[in-house]
């Protein structure tokens, strides 16, 4: 069995011996090699790290392993979140597998379906709210001191501690530290995680830092905006947020890692979407696509020059927006099943 993120990493996380080893086999997913997008970039190290391969099926596994264990250590019964949908997978997935009760606060239709059956298949009990992400977050802040209930928000330490060991992983794959890394950026704990964890390596290790290039959403880009966006809009709904958690931590690591946060159309966001799946093999949800788009687009203007090797990061399964798999798409007619029917279509 694979190790977890705890046990595989205890050295770098905030742990000890009593700290419970949770996992449901997070990590250790694959960092990809393009083999026709970067070529037509002319890239020849491009990189795609696949964390929809966690086992909830997003990069959020990662933190919630730990955030879970050092919930269980402190003796916590229930685990809380506010979610866009993978946060509440996440972590109905491990209070399942914990024994423990899961509650999710979701805005009202700013869920993507997949998302939402997970937390409903793994028994979690859900409040749907009105209004956006950033009003159930401060709704559930409201309640954080309860030591019963464990927030698993990525405002907990914990998530951002286990976040960043992908980046550790990124360097362990490649033997070396990406020259730069494309992120999607929602409530922004991720890049914040990324950061975090490519900077313990620079100082342990002497390792080269990269730059970090954040993708947000142009209808959901309050950090390139420099303000919160009162109704953020996005096809993309895993980053569909307007006054993101980790927002000074994000602009820090893109102003220490010399890199940019930019924003995206849903139209490039979804134009990556499809290229990801067509001429990769990858599937993933829209917001995953948005670091894939913003390196499109730089490449277009021409700003990415020799840097190699690049790493996209691919935060989400395809699966968990399947609405999103066919937008655009006519599923064709039935037709006889002759051979002639079959000779046509294969030319």
């Amino acid at each position: 069995m694979t190790a977890g993120i705890i046990e595989r990493y205890a050295a770098y996380l905030p742990v000890t011996s009593a700290t419970p080893r949770v996992t449901l086999g997070e990590g250790s997913t694959p960092l990809v090699r393009s083999s026709r997008i970067g070529p037509a970039l002319g890239l020849d190290q491009l990189y795609f790290k696949y964390e929809g391969l966690n086992p909830s099926g997003s990069f959020k596994d990662r933190g919630m392993a730990l955030a879970t264990a050092r919930a269980v250590e402190a003796g916590a019964r229930t685990l809380l979140c506010a979610s866009t949908g993978n946060t509440s997978a996440s972590a109905s997935a491990y209070a399942a597998r914990c024994g423990l009760r899961a509650v999710v606060v979701v805005p009202a239709g700013g869920v993507a379906a997949g998302k939402l059956a997970q937390a409903l298949a793994y028994g979690a009990i859900i409040l749907i709210v009105k209004g956006s992400f950033d009003r159930a977050l401060k709704l559930v802040r409201q309640v954080a001191d309860d030591p019963a209930v464990a927030l698993v928000n990525s405002v907990n330490p914990y998530r951002i501690e286990g976040q960043k060991t992908a980046a550790f992983e990124i360097v362990e794959q490649l033997g070396r530290a990406p020259a730069e890394l494309y992120v999607p950026v929602g409530n922004a704990g991720n890049i914040t995680a990324y950061w975090r964890g490519f900077c313990e390596l620079a100082r342990r290790s002497g390792a080269s830092l990269p730059a970090l290039h954040g993708a947000q959403a142009e209808g959901a880009a309050p950090l390139v905006a420099g303000r919160p966006v009162t109704r953020p809009r996005t096809v993309a709904s895993a980053i569909r947020i307007g006054n993101p958690a980790s927002w000074s931590t994000a602009i820090a690591a893109r102003d220490e890692s010399g890199g940019t946060i930019d924003a995206v159309s849903d139209a490039e966001i979804m134009a990556a979407h499809r290229r990801l799946a067509r001429e990769e093999g990858l599937l993933v949800e829209p917001a995953s696509a948005a670091g894939v788009a913003l390196l499109l687009k730089r490449a277009a203007s021409s700003a990415i020059g020799n840097a190699e090797p690049i790493v996209c990061v691919l935060t989400g399964h395809g699966l968990k927006d399947p609405q999103a798999l066919t937008r655009g798409s006519r599923v064709p007619r039935a037709i006889e099943p002759t051979l002639k029917a079959l000779r046509r279509v294969l030319g």
